[in-house]
């Protein structure tokens, strides 16, 4: 694909992205959630495809933000305590435009930054472990914290906490439908530039052969901290966003669900095709359309049919689908196979 080419692609697909409200305006709020899940499955990919640590705990990080982003917006102007007592009801609890939009914005990096806190404290307990001993405790990290969540009367406790309410004046679902795009088109090029650096190359020598790498001198425990962390920053923003788009917080049923969010993570990576950088949009793209068909026309059996799609997908696309279409059409993705030389044959058996 030359300069010009792939210029032109990248137009377009911008400006599909900044159509897509005035071409869909039916489907904005599945849109937006789509853009979400590009979030979630390229940070997870980074850790579990590109670094070979299978992480089933990432979710902490998508609550930890849900969380961290609610309780600032509702500190900066009123007694978090008060308010989920009240369970954000009341006359009293109403914000205005620059305290809704000034809040949000302030409550989504401080759910960031509380995310890269945390995945700097659990990375470091956690990530001198590998394999299947890894990815059992991240997932005991995940029903943890649901559960500490549940217990806390703070935030809700498992009455869960209900996000600001936005002002009448705004349009919430175009607001947070941009606001999920430029979350996940920087989340996409940040990933990019940090894969072309040369702390890309280190996880990848990890995921290759991490007694290796340690051989060679890399600190690989640093190198997975700080992989975790650049993924919890990304998953914590968009954790902030994707509770206020639900404005009701669950601590089990979304902040920190691990059945779900936590599962359709890797799901989507797998899809798509781990350890790539488009097989994660990709798969988050195609599970998104399958989800929501499932959802409409599979009323009662959709976590069936998820649950078969997982299994379909495992068995017949292992390396997901930028991998089969590697294999199958190697000349879309500029690899060429020589032909053998005319009338060349296999070399005869020797004969005694």
């Amino acid at each position: 694909m030359t300069g010009g080419t792939r210029v032109a692609v990248w137009g377009a697909l911008l400006a599909l992205g900044l159509a897509a409200p005035f071409l869909f305006p039916a489907y904005l709020q599945q849109i937006a959630t789509l853009w979400l899940f590009v979030v979630f499955a390229l940070t997870w990919d980074l850790v579990g495809g590109q670094m070979g640590y299978n992480s089933f705990g990432n979710v902490v990080f998508v609550g930890v933000g849900m969380y961290g982003c609610a309780v600032t917006q509702i500190g900066l102007f009123y007694s978090v305590g008060a308010y989920t007592a009240a369970r954000g009801g009341g006359t009293e609890f109403v914000f205005n435009m620059p305290q809704y939009l000034g809040g949000l914005a302030t409550g989504v990096v401080a759910g960031g930054l509380l995310a890269v806190v945390t995945a700097l404290v659990l990375g470091s307990l956690v990530l001198g472990m590998r394999g299947h001993y890894f990815a059992i405790c991240t997932l005991g990290l995940g029903v943890a914290a649901g559960e500490l969540a549940a217990g806390w009367n703070w935030i809700g406790a498992g009455s869960g906490m209900t996000a600001p309410t936005a002002p009448d004046a705004l349009d919430v679902n175009s607001f947070y439908y941009y606001l999920c795009f430029i979350l996940a088109v920087v989340t996409f090029f940040a990933t990019r530039w940090l894969l072309s650096t040369r702390f890309g190359l280190a996880i990848n020598a990890i995921r290759d052969d991490e007694d290796k790498a340690e051989a060679m001198g890399l600190p690989t425990t640093r190198l997975k901290v700080a992989a975790w962390m650049f993924s919890g920053f990304f998953l914590g923003l968009a954790g902030g966003i994707y509770g206020n788009m639900n404005r009701f917080i669950d601590p089990n049923d979304l902040a920190f669900a691990g059945s779900t969010i936590g599962v359709w993570m890797v799901l989507m990576a797998i899809l798509g095709g781990k350890g790539t950088l488009w097989g994660p949009v990709i798969g988050a793209a195609v599970f998104q359309v399958f989800k929501e068909l499932f959802w409409t026309y599979l009323l009662g059996w959709q976590r069936v049919a998820l649950g078969l799609l997982i299994v379909l997908i495992v068995v017949f696309f292992p390396q997901g689908i930028l991998g089969y279409l590697r294999e199958r059409f190697p000349a879309l993705f500029g690899h060429t196979i020589d032909p053998d030389p005319a009338g060349a044959s296999e070399p005869e058996e020797a004969r005694p």
